[in-house]
């Protein structure tokens, strides 16, 4: 594939990623409330799980075809749905705020579910997809 399609893939990808992103915040907002950073919490574990995951299970698996699914759901999907500046902003306006304590448990969610999520998907990947291959 030439470079101008790979852009169009990240492009497609990262255009849907953002929509999916939008739409999990309004949701997580609808069920758990605005007053704190939930949707953008979940969002991450999960795009932290899909990119391992993903990329682990399709690791060698696909030949040239896959490669293009890969920058499809890997960079643009993964890149358009997790919001690390999100949770960045969101963290200084809980400081802001005099949050203190939010702020705190925001980082140490933020950062344990997402590195238990990538685990996870990486054992799930490996899972299903064998042992990736290097090479």
């Amino acid at each position: 594939m030439s470079s101008a399609g790979a852009y169009m893939l990240v492009a497609l990808g990262g255009a849907i990623g953002s929509v999916a992103r939008y739409a999990g915040t309004l949701a997580a907002a609808r069920a758990w409330g605005a007053d704190y950073p939930w949707g953008t919490i979940a969002i991450n574990v999960g795009g932290s799980f899909l990119i391992s995951f993903f990329g682990l299970w399709t690791m060698g698996r696909w030949g040239t075809g896959g490669q293009n699914l890969r920058i499809l759901v890997m960079v643009g999907f993964c890149g358009g749905f997790t919001t690390f500046s999100s949770f960045s902003l969101q963290t200084l306006e809980l400081m802001q705020a005099g949050r203190w304590q939010g702020a705190a448990w925001n980082i140490v969610l933020s950062v344990a579910l997402c590195l238990g999520a990538v685990a996870a998907g990486a054992w799930l990947g490996t899972a299903i997809g064998g042992k990736p291959q290097i090479g």
